[in-house]
């Protein structure tokens, strides 16, 4: 259960799976790692093609703006996850855990794909319910 909404600002990946790291390496320049933000992954279909934003989040009222990027909401509600340890051994294990998690009955079918990274090797996998 994710209680409160979180505010996040995004860069999107100009193509998937190619572009996302150089998302990810974007936003980082925007904003350095930093053990008190959270950085995610969103991801869903939109027109045949998977859309991938690289996330993190607004600590201060107007930072989105100030940076330049695309403000976004990750919606509180009831979310199904699965935790990847050591991802990074494996990054492919995110996608296997994604195409498990959609599959189960009652997603939100406007939902996003969320990985929330929880540090540096580890990553939640979550996919909103209805």
């Amino acid at each position: 259960m994710l209680e409160k909404d979180i505010p996040v600002f995004c860069v999107t990946a100009k193509s998937f799976p190619g572009g996302v790291l150089e998302a990810h390496e974007k936003l980082h320049s925007l904003v350095p790692l930093s053990p008190e933000r959270s950085y995610f992954g969103l991801s869903r279909p939109e027109k045949g093609v998977i859309l991938y934003k690289a996330a993190a989040e607004e600590k201060k009222e107007g930072e989105a703006e100030k940076l330049g990027c695309e403000k976004f909401i990750i919606q509180h509600g009831k979310y199904i996850y699965r935790t990847i340890e050591d991802y990074v051994k494996d990054s492919n294990q995110i996608g296997v855990a994604f195409q498990k998690l959609i599959s189960e009955p009652g997603i939100d079918p406007n939902g996003y794909c969320v990985e929330w990274y929880l540090n540096d090797n580890d990553v939640k996998c979550m996919v909103k319910m209805k």
